[in-house]
């Protein structure tokens, strides 16, 4: 049994909570330039949050997640212990990032699922790239959904990331995602679509 509640690293902190939704946020480790978290000073975390989001679908570094390849690796590692050990919302693999709402599972923490998802991915996609070192950023962003209108505007707003980003005109037409995953199997894994 995993303990519940906050859990902080001395970096972003995390709720580990049984039954919680989710929305959390996986990036690349090059998926920022190096001084815009550190250097920039915010008007509220809000703005923080928006400033960063776009950025990160602005496409910065190596976007490695464009890659088909790696995309469907990615998308496959996230539905594989989908019903087991949480419960798949919505999702969407971005060339730079990942979004995922998901419904934690009992006996399950959080951090381990994410990392989970981060070690297996890193390890295959470095290995695709030839290449070593960092794969994912360090920390992930986590936010509980504090009721059932905030899980669907996360849902609304994962499933359309890749319209706002100009990267398809529909949000079926994006492979790497719920919707996408939807329009080509007629259904889905996922617990909660």
């Amino acid at each position: 049994m995993t303990a519940e509640g906050w859990r902080n690293r001395g970096y972003l902190p995390h709720l580990n909570e049984a039954g919680a939704v989710q929305h959390i946020v996986l990036r690349l480790a090059d998926a920022l330039p190096p001084d815009c978290v550190q250097d920039r000073i915010w008007s509220s975390a809000k703005a923080r949050l928006l400033a960063l989001d776009g950025l990160l679908d602005q496409g910065f570094g190596g976007r490695h997640l464009s890659d088909p390849v790696i995309a469907d690796l990615v998308q496959r590692a996230l539905l594989f212990f989908d019903g087991q050990r949480y419960h798949l919302q919505a999702w969407c693999v971005m060339p730079t990032h990942v979004h995922v709402l998901m419904l934690q599972e009992s006996g399950v923490a959080l951090g381990k699922v994410v990392h989970g998802w981060k070690s297996f991915t890193a390890l295959k996609a470095n290995a695709r790239l030839y290449r070593s070192g960092p794969f994912w950023a360090r920390e992930y962003f986590d936010r509980a959904m504090r009721d059932e209108r905030h899980a669907e505007t996360a849902f609304n707003y994962i499933e359309a990331n890749p319209v706002k980003a100009g990267l398809c005109a529909t949000p079926e037409d994006w492979l790497w995602s719920s919707a996408g995953y939807r329009k080509r199997f007629g259904e889905t894994r996922a617990s909660g679509i």
